[in-house]
């Protein structure tokens, strides 16, 4: 089976390139346009020349019926050796003159066949009687013939027109049309195909790249873009998608780096805990007991650090579609089930527009997040929690801060505080795996915001975020 499909693909016609589709396509439409415009142009240009031919011919004619009906004439009266009474020959004419029996009297140049009909016109009595012959050949060319009766049998006049001339030069105009035609054709299909050349160049650039990155699974490779068309926006955004998925793989590989090396520690310890529980009977109460409650802890801070890890990963891959929300309603949902938790008074202070668009599963716990990082740093605390939420400082920008009164957070560390896994010194002794205030950072960048992180004046920290941009300036302060 796997032999029969590679006969088959490699039995499979080749497509043809975009450049090579462009360029026909285009001097096929040129070839059809330039054929029905040459077609019609020709047909109308034919049928002018005719149609002008055949007038002058008619015109002729009736002129010679009209002067014989008006006068007797004779067939000398039409001779070409008598001066005054031939009558107007235009070019390509010729005229011939026959006598009462159908014999030729004054002969053509050249001479023009006699037929029956003729003859007949020749003895007529009534004097304009007409008959015509077309498509007559005269030597090499091909006339038009018309015979006009005298009248009273005295004979008749023959007049003829040349139309070979005319389509000679018909002829030769048709065959100038067509080669004007297949060089238009063959211009055009040039003309495509440098076209399509320019063209699909940046695609072929773009098409290279995507085709090195399936091949060597590298997001890093630089995109070339031009222009400011579709093609340019088209390398833009494949620039931008590469960027983030180089991004997304960076943060994937960094947490699980981050994670294996902070998963480490806990389960080295249950690891060491578990060993000494072969031998608890050895151990005194006090040691058993210090023992189970080692690896209670252990189990809940390992259980949390997980549950973290599981949030940090659902707030980069989170499918929760935006909607407008109220940051202030999110915080008072938030302070009631942190007043249920810890039994702290939590108050919250909220001014101005504080609606703005978002996932507001995200948004709930990034400010759970900050309340729990401030509840826990200042356990001992009995002044209030506050949060507070502001906007807009600027258009469609909404910012929420949590204010506490613990030991506050040294300068050194405020640049720190957001990094994953990162735990100031101070900080290392308590509960926690420092991915809460991980998890605020990527929350507010993915509503195009920041966070920030400050000391309080009179001691404790402030610590938040902004949704849609802005800087970290103090809310103005909570009346107790």
């Amino acid at each position: 089976m796997g032999r029969l499909r590679r006969l088959l693909a490699r039995r499979r016609p080749r497509l043809l390139s975009l450049r090579t589709t462009f360029a026909v396509s285009f001097a096929a439409v040129t070839a059809v346009v330039t054929v029905l415009v040459g077609v019609l142009s020709y047909s109308a240009a034919a049928r002018l020349v005719r149609v002008d031919q055949e007038s002058v011919f008619d015109e002729v004619v009736q002129d010679l019926r009209a002067e014989v009906r008006q006068q007797p004439m004779a067939p000398g009266d039409f001779s070409s050796v008598a001066p005054g009474h031939d009558i107007v020959r235009p070019a390509r004419t010729d005229v011939q003159v026959l006598g009462p029996d159908g014999t030729v009297v004054d002969p053509g140049s050249p001479g023009l066949p006699v037929t029956d009909a003729d003859r007949t016109i020749a003895h007529a009595a009534p004097s304009g009687r007409m008959t015509v012959h077309k498509d007559v050949d005269v030597g090499s060319d091909v006339y038009r013939i018309a015979t006009v009766s005298l009248g009273d049998g005295q004979g008749a006049v023959q007049v003829a027109q040349e139309f070979s001339d005319t389509e000679d030069l018909l002829r030769a105009l048709q065959q100038r049309t067509l080669i004007l035609m297949a060089a238009v054709v063959v211009a055009a299909g040039l003309f495509g195909w440098w076209l399509a050349r320019r063209i699909t160049r940046r695609l072929i650039i773009l098409t290279s790249a995507a085709e090195d990155v399936a091949r060597t699974r590298r997001l890093g490779i630089e995109v070339p873009v031009t222009g400011y068309d579709e093609v340019g926006r088209l390398g833009r955004a494949f620039d931008r998608m590469l960027g983030r998925l180089a991004q997304s793989e960076e943060d994937q590989r960094r947490l699980v780096q981050d994670a294996g090396h902070e998963l480490r520690t806990p389960l080295t310890s249950l690891r060491t805990n578990i060993s000494l529980l072969r031998r608890i009977d050895e151990l005194p109460p006090a040691g058993r007991d210090e023992l189970v409650a080692d690896l209670g802890q252990e189990a809940r801070e390992l259980t949390d650090l997980v549950n973290e890890l599981v949030d940090l990963a659902a707030g980069q891959s989170d499918n929760e579609p935006p909607q407008r929300v109220d940051l202030a309603d999110i915080a008072e949902d938030v302070a009631g089930l942190a007043r249920r938790r810890t039994g702290r008074e939590i108050l919250v202070r909220a001014s101005g527009d504080t609606t703005t668009d978002g996932r507001p599963g995200l948004l709930q716990r990034a400010v759970s997040n900050l309340v729990e990082n401030a509840a826990k740093f200042d356990s001992e605390g009995t002044a209030p929690i506050e949060i507070g939420v502001a906007g807009p400082a600027r258009p469609g920008t909404v910012r929420v801060e949590v204010l506490d009164r613990g030991p506050g957070i040294d300068d050194g560390d405020l640049v720190r505080v957001f990094d994953r896994f990162y735990r100031a010194a101070g900080a290392r002794s308590l509960p926690g795996s420092g991915l809460g205030l991980s998890i605020v950072r990527e929350v507010a960048l993915a509503h195009g915001g920041a966070p920030f992180a400050f000391r309080r004046d009179g001691g404790g920290t402030v610590i938040g975020f902004t949704v849609g941009g802005g800087s970290a300036r103090p809310l103005p302060p909570v009346s107790p």
